[in-house]
């Protein structure tokens, strides 16, 4: 090896010793590479038991090797902007390696400005996508990590359509179920009342809304020969309304109650201003348990 190689060689080596002094000082002073973000994914969903309620999932999957602990999460979305929250107690929630865990949410008040290209509140072109926003700890570290937010099921934009709807609805007329059922003597049909109150006249807000019609559910089914009120017009200040609805059962087989999740909620499709859609009306804890009576009943006769 001649002088000129040896040379390059001793400079390589000094250069290496220094590099490695430097990395091990920058570690003893704390300077160490920061952590990677927890691996998260994030999606939206809404448990069937909810609908109809304000309450929706926010599923976070950890696809990591290593737990990480939540600590709270936030929905951001331009068709919800008070943000829609899940906050545990002070020690968090863990989700292990591979799991996802579902974070249930309240949410707000929405933004009935924005409407979608067709026309109908909450479809949601306007808004934009959403993020979650969620602290989590992994290890020692606690970090706060912005996440994308799938929603395959369009869960916002459903919601915010029909929390619209009903807002502008609620302006002109309160619609409710009548707690009590009539039952027929041959406890084949019954009768639910669907009552209409409409409300003052309001400056500013929409003077009527239509009832285009009354859609049946997984449990209740319109009677033929008494078809349900279609095209009915509602004016605010008018009088209250009762349109006694005959149902019979839809469906009969052994798991129609035990596992009912949206049979009570009956869709009455309506036209209010410039939204078309359902609003679902719920039947009450006393209506709902005699409901369920009938169905039973009424399948068990036949």
């Amino acid at each position: 090896m001649d002088g000129a190689a040896q040379g390059r060689r001793r400079r390589t080596a000094a250069a290496a010793v220094v590099l490695a002094a430097l990395v091990a000082g920058a570690t003893a002073q704390g300077c160490n590479p920061e952590p990677q973000a927890p691996a998260l994914s994030a999606e939206l969903n809404q448990f069937r038991d909810n609908y109809g309620t304000k309450i929706i999932q926010i599923q976070l999957s950890n696809t990591s090797s290593a737990p990480v602990t939540v600590f709270n999460a936030e929905v951001s979305s331009a068709l919800f902007p008070a943000g829609t929250r899940w906050a545990n107690e002070p020690q968090g929630t863990e989700v292990p390696p591979g799991q996802t865990k579902s974070l249930p949410a309240t949410l707000p008040a929405p933004s009935c400005s924005i409407s979608g290209t067709d026309g109908e509140a909450g479809t949601s072109a306007d808004a934009g996508p959403a993020d979650i926003t969620v602290s989590v700890r992994a290890g020692s570290t606690t970090s706060e990590v912005k996440l994308p937010a799938a929603d395959p099921f369009g869960v916002l934009a459903r919601n915010h359509s029909e929390l619209c709807l009903a807002q502008d609805a609620g302006q002109i007329a309160r619609i409710d179920l009548d707690p009590e059922l009539e039952v027929a003597a041959d406890g084949r049909t019954a009768v639910v009342r669907l009552q209409v109150t409409p409300r003052g006249v309001r400056e500013g807000t929409p003077d009527a809304l239509t009832i285009e019609s009354i859609e049946g559910t997984t449990l209740l089914a319109e009677v033929p020969d008494s078809p349900w009120p279609r095209g009915v017009r509602v004016v605010a200040g008018g009088d209250p309304e009762e349109f006694r609805l005959r149902i019979r059962p839809a469906r009969c087989d052994p798991h129609a109650v035990a596992e009912d999740k949206v049979g009570t909620l009956l869709p009455v499709h309506l036209i209010v201003g410039g939204r078309r859609g359902a609003l679902k009306v719920a039947a009450d804890t006393a209506l709902k348990g005699q409901i369920y009576e009938f169905v039973s009943a009424a399948c068990g006769a036949h």
